[in-house]
Parts: C-alpha cells; sequence; structure tokens
C-alpha cells in the first residue's frame, strides 16, 4: 500500500493526538495508524504470527471511504468470526508472556489486558485473576490489542493527547445481556476523561479501546489538555471503524505534530584576542567599555589568566564585523595597553530571533526549536530599586512577550 501522507522525516515527531469523531475501538486506533504508516502491518502480522492464534487469521489494512473521507480500515479475518469466546485472563496472560513477543511489545499487550481485566474484576465484584473474557477474549480483539501494542512501541518518547470522547447512547448485547451505553467496564476504564454527547446513538467507545486509553494514560502520560502540543502540523491518519453513523463518518483520526524546525542564520565574523598585563583595571574597564560601544563590534569578553612571571593579566576576546575588523584591531591598540592582537576569520549560526518593546520594555525573543525564549533588556532595569521589584518586573515583561509574541510569524 502507498503511503499516503508521508511523514517529512526531517522533522521528528514529538506528540500524537487523537480526535474520536466517530469513537475509538481497537481496529480504529490500528487504522488510523497504518493509514500514515502501513509499514507497520508487517510487525503487526509478525505478533499476531507469534501467539499462535487457534484458528486461522489474516489481518490487512485497506483503503476505505465513505464518500465524504478517506483513510484506512484495518481487517481481521479467521475461520470462526462468530464464535463465542470464553477466555480465562490467566490463561491468556500465560499465552501472551509465552509467545516470544518482543519485549516493549509484550509490556504494552499485556499492560492493556491488565486494564480490562481489573475494571471487569470491578464491574463484576470479582478478583482480576477470575476475570473471563468474552467479546474482549475474540480472536479479533486480541488481534486489535496486539497491532495497538505494536504501534505504541513504534512511537516512544512522544507526547500523547486527546480529545473529548462521544458519550454514545442506547444498549449494546453482551454475553452478560444487554448493557447500558457505555458499557460499565468502559465507564470504569475511563473514569475522568471529559466526554461530549453529540446526539449519535450506539457503542462509540468498545473496551478495547477504553483499555487502551487507560493504558496511554497511566502508562504514556496521555493528556486531554492539549496545551503541550508542539504546533508543527506534520500529517494525519484516519482510521475508519465498521459501523455507520447517521450524522458524521465513523472514524479516528491521528495527527503528528513536530517541534518548530530550528532556524537560524550563517555569517562569518572575525575573534579579535589580546592580553593585557600592565593597565590598571579601571581604566581597562573604561577602554574595553569605549570598544564595546565601537561600530561593528558584536561582542567583548574578558577573563583573568596568569602571563609572563606569574602576573595576573586580563585576556580579552572582541568578535567583529568582518568590514570593521581592521578599524577595531586600531582601536584596540588606541584603548588598551596591548603590544599584539592575534585573529583569525570564524563562521557562526544564528537562532531566529526578534525585539519587541511591551509596556515600554524592550525584550528579546530567541526562536528554538523547542520553545521561545524571552530575555528583557537589562538596561530597562537600571532604574528600578530593589531585586524583587527587578525580578518580578523581568519576569513580568518576559511573560507579556511570550504571550503576545511568542509564536514564530
Amino acid at each position: 500500500m502507498p503511503l499516503k501522507n508521508p511523514v517529512e522525516a526531517s522533522i521528528p515527531v514529538t506528540s500524537l493526538h487523537l480526535d474520536a469523531l466517530g469513537g475509538i475501538s481497537g481496529d480504529m486506533f490500528a487504522s488510523a495508524f497504518l493509514d500514515v504508516h502501513p509499514e507497520l502491518m508487517m510487525d503487526i502480522r509478525n505478533a499476531v504470527e507469534k501467539m499462535e492464534l487457534e484458528n486461522h487469521v489474516e489481518c490487512d489494512a485497506n483503503a476505505h471511504g465513505d464518500g465524504v473521507l478517506n483513510g484506512t480500515r484495518f481487517l481481521v479475518r479467521n475461520e470462526f468470526p462468530k464464535a463465542s469466546y470464553h477466555t480465562p485472563w490467566k490463561d491468556l496472560r500465560r499465552r501472551i508472556s509465552d509467545a516470544g513477543l518482543e519485549e516493549g511489545i509484550l509490556k504494552n499487550t499485556l499492560g492493556i489486558f491488565e486494564m480490562l481485566a481489573e475494571a471487569e474484576a470491578i464491574v463484576h465484584g470479582i478478583a482480576p485473576e477470575s476475570v473471563v473474557f468474552h467479546e474482549v477474549g475474540s480472536v479479533d480483539s486480541i488481534v486489535d490489542i496486539l497491532a495497538a501494542s505494536v504501534i505504541i512501541h513504534a512511537h516512544p518518547n512522544v507526547q500523547w493527547f486527546l480529545g473529548s470522547l462521544p458519550l454514545g447512547r442506547g444498549e449494546v448485547q453482551t454475553d452478560h445481556g444487554k448493557m447500558p451505553l457505555p458499557a460499565p467496564a468502559v465507564m470504569e476504564l475511563l473514569k475522568g476523561f471529559e466526554f461530549q454527547d453529540d446526539g449519535e446513538m450506539g457503542e462509540r467507545v468498545t473496551p478495547t479501546g477504553a483499555a487502551i486509553l487507560r493504558f496511554l494514560s497511566e502508562r504514556k502520560g496521555l493528556s486531554q489538555n492539549p496545551d503541550g502540543i508542539q504546533r508543527n502540523l506534520i500529517t494525519s491518519g484516519l482510521g475508519f471503524g465498521t459501523r455507520k453513523l447517521k450524522s458524521k463518518s465513523n472514524v479516528l483520526r491521528v495527527t503528528f505534530f513536530g517541534a518548530r524546525r530550528q532556524s537560524f542564520s550563517e555569517e562569518k565574523l572575525w575573534v579579535l584576542r589580546f592580553e593585557v598585563d600592565d593597565q590598571s583595571p579601571e581604566d581597562l574597564a573604561i577602554g574595553l567599555e569605549h570598544l564595546r560601544n565601537a561600530e561593528g563590534v558584536l561582542d567583548v569578553v574578558q577573563w583573568p589568566v596568569f602571563s609572563k612571571k606569574g602576573r595576573i593579566a586580563f585576556s580579552v576576546q572582541v568578535l567583529v564585523e568582518t568590514e570593521a575588523a581592521e578599524s577595531i584591531i586600531q582601536k584596540i591598540f588606541l584603548e588598551t595597553t596591548t603590544l599584539g592582537v592575534r585573529y583569525h576569520e570564524e563562521s557562526r549560526k544564528i537562532l531566529e530571533r526578534d525585539s519587541v518593546e511591551v509596556e515600554g520594555s524592550r525584550v528579546k525573543l530567541a526562536y528554538r526549536s523547542s520553545e521561545t525564549t524571552a530575555k528583557m533588556e537589562m538596561d530597562d532595569l537600571k532604574e528600578v530599586p530593589g531585586y524583587e521589584q527587578r525580578t518580578y518586573l523581568r519576569r513580568k515583561s518576559e511573560n507579556a512577550a511570550l504571550e503576545k509574541h511568542g509564536q514564530k510569524k
């Protein structure tokens, strides 16, 4: 299957956002990610083969559309799709543990099933060891959870985010009889999650989908607060479910966000170096201030050193624009007692930056790959008395600058 939404390799994925427009189930979760990364299908098949499930099982990801949206649908086929399953959790856990799955995939698979077992135990008032899975113990559900485990394992070091979940209405038929929606196990798994009622009937969040979300919340830091998302949109995938909804497409969307591109310029400059051992610190400070204010000078730094005969001296470094180098060398001889200046040309990269004014204070903004930082011009604080007052005003100005101008233009 061709890659519908290629992820640009030069931008690392830092955040994943799940939008449960139609809802979320295990197969919808797999479908959404396979819409972007169909190459993960091979890893999913390998994991399924290692489980050696009783029925002949095939799984695939096919392009799918409903006339409104186009995406992917994850399909699981087995010889007895309508079979009734009664799978004790303790037996399934042993089979998963003995299947030879890769360690990360094994941990994810056991973790998701543990969430389900604990929820079912609470609902039915029994110990988790006594839980017997029915619908969730089916071949389809086991494959869905294996697929989700592979996908989660393939996305390490990312932040997970989730929009509000659709509530659903009505009843669902289970091996325990009719149950209200959301199903009791789903209600237990998703305590604390934000829901919204969009008026659509039917099951919108399945127990498998709920267990995946609870696992992501407890083990991977899934949040429904989107403030931490890196806002550089990379791509998105759409995963279709099996049901048809009246007013909308039954899809789960996953959106890939990355860190902002590091934006910088490159320039040539000259580095001038010299030492002074026979000029008073007071007079040298005046001379260096004159150098610092000279046209073409980018920076002046100094540090103490030991020179010949053990005398304490000062080593000075001056960064200058290329075209100003000769004139600044002459000025160094004018302002200091040094007898020689070493020089060479260097290259440097500079972050993209802005200078803005906030309530009369100047603030410098630097656009880094992961964030924007602010630094108030300290000269604007010279007349402010007291450390605490200066700190308060500096933080206030910097925060205001970030709030108003922090997004790169």
